[in-house]
């Protein structure tokens, strides 16, 4: 990824998060989920106080992708709360840069990251329709294990479990 840094995520860096999650989840997301679910969601998921909050977490993992002086992605990782292991929460970039490495470097950092905590795998949930994102877990070496029904602000859809081992 040249001429970009990759930083852990501070309190201050919650509204450039929240545009990023916003633009790719409108980019990921509309076709199937609609415009004003989208802005339901990112609304409830992103919500500044809430990101900050996260950034603060105690053992999670919040890096930040940083290239021509903005955020350009970010990915969120940490012990779940659902499950006994390790979970990805989040990862996204912006979409006009995908396919440029920015989400595989984010993704390799969080590895490294858990790898040096003892984690030796973990797990992820995508939606289903979200092709781009299905493309990216599998092309990384992730194993789908399960397939959920879930309701998203109203919407019936269904998400793919995946899992890694390092």
């Amino acid at each position: 990824m040249p001429s970009s840094h990759l930083r852990s995520a501070k309190t201050s860096d919650a509204r450039a998060i929240e545009r990023v999650a916003r633009r790719s989840w409108h980019a990921a997301y509309d076709d199937f989920l609609g415009e004003g679910v989208v802005e339901e969601i990112v609304g409830k998921w992103y919500d500044r106080e809430g990101l900050r909050d996260a950034t603060r977490e105690d053992g999670h993992v919040f890096v930040l992708a940083v290239k021509e002086g903005a955020v350009q992605g970010f990915a969120h990782a940490g012990p779940s709360a659902e499950h006994d292991g390790w979970s990805l929460f989040r990862i996204y970039v912006v979409p006009g840069r995908w396919g440029e490495g920015i989400g595989t470097a984010l993704l390799e950092r969080v590895e490294e990251e858990l790898e040096a905590r003892g984690v030796s795998t973990y797990e992820l949930a995508v939606l289903a329709a979200n092709d781009v994102g299905v493309s990216f877990y599998e092309a990384r070496g992730f194993d789908r294990f399960d397939i959920e029904d879930v309701v998203l602000a109203g919407v019936e859809t269904s998400q793919h479990w995946y899992r890694k081992t390092l």
